[in-house]
């Protein structure tokens, strides 16, 4: 930015959970169909987060796309990205925590790009941090139910918790969690990290995706202080309103929602089926029964997010 730019105020400098409670944000869509639509090769176990070691600069070009078409948050690239997944490929541990606080940096370089862009509005980064299922690379994430313990699970998640919210971001997105036995383990892995934190269940009409009541799912974030939004990620557009209204009579905490575009991920053949149904007609609707948080997930992207922009400002 040159001298006479005015000054943006950064974004630490107003927390996250203060933006929330102002008014509407938008997130970001997909990180995998960006990097795809780029020219990038994702037919990995590792998925996008393979590009934190061989391509970093992919993911910041994504972020800022994001951000350029009006988005307020980056989600991390770290969805799939954890010290088993990257130990299977030889990444010793010093190396994976390294890859894992990466991927904040990578989100961070993109608001000063966006900034040397013109870009004036408050920019956010979250976190990822994804299922277990996720590690897996077998679709399990859409299951749930691991054959793990609570105890397990939390025993797995916490050590990149902590790597990640060492690396600053502003909110930690736990997301497209299939099952309430894991958002249990999160809940208790997340405390004492001094990071904010959403909750976002994928889901399947009423149901996580491992089948539990999302009354029952929702009600376990009501109490949990550190978690400043509860809602849903990664389900058809058409499960939305429903988890809307359900995650704000329960919790009384603003809702986060980013479906993904109505299309189904085969796991066995690793591709995206059927029609897109995302239309960002919906997000008036969703904004009005108490979306506070509205983005998109797989298969949405940057043109998408533009339409959710205006539709929420």
């Amino acid at each position: 930015m040159t001298s006479d730019t005015p000054e943006v105020p950064d974004a630490l400098a107003r927390p996250f959970a203060e933006a929330l409670a102002a008014g509407p944000v938008v997130l970001d869509g997909g990180m995998s169909n960006q990097l795809e639509s780029a020219g990038h090769d994702l037919s990995d176990d590792l998925w996008s987060a393979r590009l934190l070691a061989e391509r970093p600069e992919a993911i910041t070009e994504a972020h800022l796309a994001y951000y350029e078409a009006g988005a307020d948050v980056a989600i991390t690239s770290s969805y799939q990205a954890t010290f088993e997944g990257f130990a299977q490929r030889g990444i010793e541990r010093e190396r994976a925590a390294e890859l894992l606080a990466l991927s904040v940096e990578l989100a961070r370089e993109a608001t000063r790009q966006a900034r040397a862009k013109g870009v004036r509005r408050p920019l956010y980064v979250a976190a990822s941090v994804g299922p277990y299922g996720a590690m897996l690379a077998d679709g399990s994430e859409y299951r749930g139910r691991y054959g793990l313990s609570v105890a397990e699970l939390e025993a797995f998640h916490r050590p990149r918790l902590e790597v990640l919210a060492a690396a600053g971001p502003d909110v930690l997105a736990l997301e497209t969690i299939p099952d309430s036995d894991e958002a249990r383990a999160l809940l208790g892995a997340i405390r004492g990290l001094g990071v904010p934190a959403w909750l976002s269940y994928s889901v399947a009409g009423d149901r996580t995706r491992a089948g539990q009541p999302l009354e029952e799912a929702f009600a376990l974030a009501a109490d949990v202080d550190e978690v400043i939004a509860v809602g849903v990620n990664c389900c058809v557009p058409e499960d939305v309103e429903h988890a809307i209204e359900t995650a704000a009579r329960v919790t009384g905490k603003p809702v986060v929602v980013y479906p993904n575009s109505g299309e189904t991920w085969n796991a066995e053949a690793r591709r995206w089926e059927g029609r897109s149904s995302f239309t960002s007609d919906e997000v008036t609707g969703w904004r009005e029964s108490g979306a506070r948080l509205i983005g998109g997930c797989c298969r949405v992207g940057p043109e998408a997010i533009s339409g959710i922009a205006g539709a929420v400002r």
